[in-house]
C-alpha cells in the first residue's frame, strides 16, 4: 500500500516538474518572439519608409518633370555650356556648379516609373524627351569646343573615357537614393542635388561633344582618339542612365505603386507584355554592363598590382611605358634597356600565378626593349645635352662680347666732345656753378673682369676753397645731375683736384 501510494506521489511530481519545464519553454519561446518582434518593429521603424510614400504626389511629380521645352531646354544649354568650360578649365567646383543646374533626371526617372506602373504613354514621352536631351547636350558640346580655341586633354574630361565598376555602383545607389527621396512626402531637394552630382550625367554628354569635335577636326583617320573618347564617355552615360532607371524600377515595385488601369482588358495585358518585355530588355544591358565594367575593373586591379610588385620595385627594370590589352589579353612592356631570358622567365612566371593575379594570368606578356642599357642611354643624352649647353654658352660669350664693342662704339661717336664743345660746356658750368675754380672732362676706358671693356665719364673739379665740405658734396651732386642731362649719359663721376 505505501509503495502503490510512494509511486503515486513520484509520478505526480514528475507531471508537476514537466509542466514547469513545458511553462518555461513557452515563456522563453514567447520572450524570444516578443524580442523578435521588437527587433522587426525597431528595424521597420528605422528602414521602413512605405508610410511616408506618396504615391500619387510622387507620380505627378515625375511626369511633371518629364517634358523637355521651352526654359528646361535654354536650362539645359547653359548648364552645358558651363560643365564645358569647367571640363576645359579643369576645374571641379565649375561642373559641380553645372550638374546642380542640369534638368537631365527628369526623362530618365520617366522610363523607370512608366515600366513599374505599367504606363505606356509616359513611356512615350520619356524616351522622346530623353532622346531630345541627349541630342541637345552632346550638340551643345560638340559646338563649345568645335570654336573654343583652347582644347586640350584635361583630367577632367579624361576622366569620363573610362568607366569602372565604380561608375555602376555611383549610379544604382544615386538612382535608389534619388526615388526614395522623390517618394517621400516632402521632396529632400538636398538629396536630389546630390544625387545629380554623384552620378555625373552632364560631363559625359560634354565629353563625348569634345571627342566628336576632337575626332572631327583631325580627320577620320587621325582623330581615331576623339572618337575613343566619345565612345568611352557615352558608355559611362549609358551605364548611368541604366542603372538610375533600374534603381527607380526596382523601388517603385517594392512600394507596391499602384499600375496604370485601362478599361480594355486586352490592352492593358497587351501594354503589361510591351512592360515586362522593355524591363528584360533594360536588365539583359545592365547585367552585361555589370559584368563586363567588373571584369575589366579586375584586368586594371591585377594589372596595377603586378607592375608595382614586379617591375616599379626592382631597381634593374626601367620601365618605358606599358600597355593592358583586354581585348586580345596581351600585357605589352616596353623597358629602357634589353632583358635578358633569366628575367623574362620570371616575369612570365610571376604573371601567371593565378592564386596571386586571378584576372590577368592567361594574359600574353609581350617585351620590348633597346639594344643599349638604360645608363648608357640615359649617359649619351646626358652628354648631348651638355654639348648643347656649352655651344649656347659660347654663343652667348661671343654675343655678349659684340654688343660690348658696339656700345663703346657708339658712345664713342655719341658722347665724344671736341675743343669746341668743351669750352661751352665749361662755360655753362661755370654760369650754373659760379664757385666753380676749375673744370675737366674725359672719358676713360676700365676693366673689372679683365674680360670686357667699360666706358665711363669723369669730370674733375675744384671749388672756391671758402667752401664747406658739405657743400662741395651737395654742389657735386648738383653737377652730376647737371652734365648727366646736359650729355644725355647715364652716369659721370666727379673727382675734385
Amino acid at each position: 500500500m505505501d509503495n502503490q501510494e510512494n509511486k503515486f506521489n513520484f509520478s505526480e511530481e514528475e507531471k508537476a516538474q514537466e509542466q514547469i519545464v513545458e511553462e518555461s519553454k513557452e515563456a522563453v519561446v514567447k520572450d524570444a518572439k516578443g524580442l523578435v518582434n521588437s527587433t522587426k518593429q525597431f528595424l521597420t521603424g528605422i528602414f521602413g519608409f512605405k508610410q511616408d510614400t506618396d504615391r500619387d504626389a510622387t507620380i505627378d511629380a515625375i511626369k511633371a518633370d518629364i517634358p523637355f521645352k521651352g526654359a528646361t531646354a535654354w536650362i539645359l544649354i547653359c548648364s552645358i555650356f558651363v560643365a564645358s568650360a569647367g571640363l576645359n578649365y579643369n576645374s571641379t567646383a565649375v561642373v559641380i556648379g553645372a550638374m546642380l543646374i542640369s534638368p537631365l533626371m527628369g526623362p530618365i526617372l520617366g522610363i523607370g516609373m512608366s515600366i513599374a506602373i505599367n504606363d505606356i504613354d509616359t513611356l512615350k514621352k520619356s524616351l522622346i524627351n530623353f532622346a531630345v536631351m541627349v541630342v541637345l547636350s552632346v550638340l551643345t558640346a560638340f559646338l563649345f569646343f568645335k570654336f573654343f580655341p583652347f582644347k586640350e586633354d584635361s583630367s577632367e574630361l579624361l576622366a569620363r573615357t573610362r568607366p569602372d565598376i565604380r561608375d555602376v555602383l555611383i549610379a544604382f545607389f544615386g538612382g535608389l537614393a534619388l526615388i526614395i527621396a522623390r517618394t517621400k512626402k516632402g521632396t529632400i531637394a538636398s538629396v536630389i542635388f546630390g544625387v545629380a552630382i554623384a552620378t555625373a550625367l552632364m560631363p559625359p554628354l560634354c565629353t563625348v561633344g569634345y571627342g566628336l569635335a576632337k575626332g572631327a577636326e583631325a580627320g577620320v583617320t587621325e582623330g581615331s582618339t576623339g572618337f575613343t573618347y566619345a565612345l568611352g564617355a557615352i558608355y559611362l552615360f549609358t551605364i548611368n542612365t541604366i542603372f538610375i532607371a533600374l534603381a527607380t524600377f526596382i523601388v517603385l515595385k517594392l512600394l507596391r505603386f499602384p499600375m496604370q488601369k485601362y478599361v480594355n482588358s486586352k490592352k492593358r495585358r497587351n501594354i503589361a507584355r510591351f512592360a515586362t518585355l522593355v524591363a528584360i530588355v533594360v536588365m539583359i544591358p545592365a547585367t552585361w554592363t555589370f559584368i563586363k565594367v567588373l571584369r575589366e575593373s579586375g584586368y586594371q586591379k591585377d594589372y596595377k598590382s603586378f607592375i608595382k610588385k614586379n617591375i616599379t620595385k626592382n631597381d634593374e627594370l626601367w620601365l618605358r611605358k606599358s600597355d593592358l590589352n583586354m581585348k586580345d589579353k596581351i600585357l605589352e612592356l616596353d623597358f629602357f634597356g634589353e632583358l635578358d631570358d633569366d628575367i623574362k622567365n620570371a616575369l612570365e612566371n610571376n604573371l601567371s600565378d593565378k592564386s596571386v593575379y586571378p584576372n590577368i594570368y592567361n594574359f600574353k606578356p609581350e617585351f620590348n626593349g633597346n639594344n643599349q642599357r638604360s645608363y648608357e642611354i640615359i649617359i649619351d643624352q646626358l652628354d648631348n645635352a651638355y654639348q648643347r649647353l656649352e655651344e649656347k654658352d659660347s654663343l652667348i660669350a661671343n654675343l655678349n662680347s659684340q654688343i660690348d664693342t658696339l656700345k663703346i662704339r657708339i658712345e664713342k661717336t655719341t658722347n665724344t666732345l671736341d675743343s669746341d664743345d668743351f669750352v661751352l660746356l665749361a662755360k655753362d658750368a661755370k654760369i650754373q656753378f659760379s664757385d666753380l675754380q676749375y673744370f675737366g672732362y674725359a672719358k676713360m676706358l676700365e676693366s673689372s673682369d679683365f674680360k670686357k671693356a667699360d666706358t665711363i665719364s669723369i669730370a674733375r673739379v675744384k671749388w672756391n676753397t671758402t667752401l664747406s665740405d658739405s657743400i662741395m658734396s651737395l654742389r657735386e651732386q648738383e653737377l652730376n645731375e647737371w652734365l648727366k642731362n646736359e650729355l644725355k649719359i647715364k652716369d659721370v663721376i666727379i673727382k675734385r683736384n
